[in-house]
């Protein structure tokens, strides 16, 4: 089990190191003239230039990767160039909106869609059965935005229950702080909570048929014990594996969530960082959502170790 958990953890490695190419490549993949792009239609040949050498431009390529990468082993991100503060600031300032939501979200679309999933095993052909894999249908079926729009138009315009946007820090007060985030967290898990439905059910589905389901039905133990503490447990490798790789719809989600319910977080910056083609900032950001990305998969693969009873050694 050790040298499968140092395999995983090593495998990370290059697999950032080709993600941090990937990201500073970005300034150079963009069409035209990055410094030319920044500096504006009405700048001077002066202004180009001192943005130029102000990103480094002016340089090699593998001189500016090398100073870069340089600069991220000391948490060094570089500066937006538009407000000149640092982009490890400007992230530090909405990562609480940004990480509130996504916890939210996964807490609510793991405690609906396991139930739901392991229900619809369990009534499989039954109206219930059918009517939760046709709301599935539908949730991958509408845009994220149309989802959030029509919650806010629903329980914020005319039943006025929740607020239709903003953000409330936690340090305003549990209620305030919750009362913001349940739209927002309900827009961006609606695709990922019927997700996770669909996988629950197709696992357990597989797991009922097994022979040592039907001999804990046949030593009498009740319809709880034998999904919940038999079944489940023994068809959660592939729930893990979608929630781990959900994650990643859950980061995109963020950017049309925030923006929708105006919640100043990463995903916000990240939209007002790419229409003003602030590059610094875009990379820092790509290469954060990378790089959490990766750290999920990798706590995946680890919890495989737990729930796996073919990984040992």
């Amino acid at each position: 089990m050790l040298a499968y958990i140092l395999k995983r953890i090593l495998a990370t490695i290059p697999v950032m190191l080709v993600v941090a190419l990937t990201v500073f490549s970005l300034l150079f993949l963009a069409p035209g003239d990055p410094a030319t792009m920044i500096a504006g239609d009405q700048a001077s040949t002066a202004d180009i230039e001192r943005i130029r050498q102000s990103l480094g431009l002016d340089q090699p390529f593998l001189v500016q990767f090398g100073n870069w990468l340089w600069r991220l082993v000391h948490f060094d991100l570089g500066n937006s160039v538009f407000t000149g503060q640092p982009v490890t600031a400007l992230m530090a300032e909405r990562v609480g909106p940004t990480v509130s939501v996504m916890l939210l979200t996964l807490l609510l679309s793991v405690c609906i869609a396991v139930p739901l999933g392991v229900v619809a095993a369990w009534k499989s052909g039954s109206w219930i059965d059918r009517t939760i894999m046709s709301v599935s249908v539908v949730g991958f079926s509408v845009p994220l935005f149309v989802v959030g729009y029509i919650l806010a138009w629903a329980f914020a315009l005319k039943l006025q229950w929740l607020p239709p946007q903003g953000y409330s820090p936690l340090s305003e007060g549990l209620w305030p702080w919750l009362q913001r985030l349940i739209l927002p967290a309900v827009t961006l898990g609606f695709v990922y909570i019927v997700l996770i439905a669909r996988i629950t059910r197709a696992s357990m589905l597989e797991v009922l048929q097994q022979d040592y389901v039907r001999t804990a039905r046949a030593k009498g133990l009740g319809p709880h014990s034998v999904l919940f503490l038999h079944a489940l447990k023994n068809g959660a490798v592939p729930v893990i594996t979608v929630i781990g790789i959900g994650f990643a719809a859950l980061i995109g989600g963020t950017v049309v969530t925030e923006t929708v319910f105006t919640i100043p977080g990463m995903g916000r910056l990240t939209v007002d960082a790419i229409l003003r083609r602030d590059y610094p900032v875009i990379q820092g950001l790509v290469l954060i959502f990378s790089f959490v990305y990766v750290l999920v998969n990798l706590a995946v693969d680890l919890i495989y170790t737990l729930v796996d009873p073919r990984i040992r050694y």
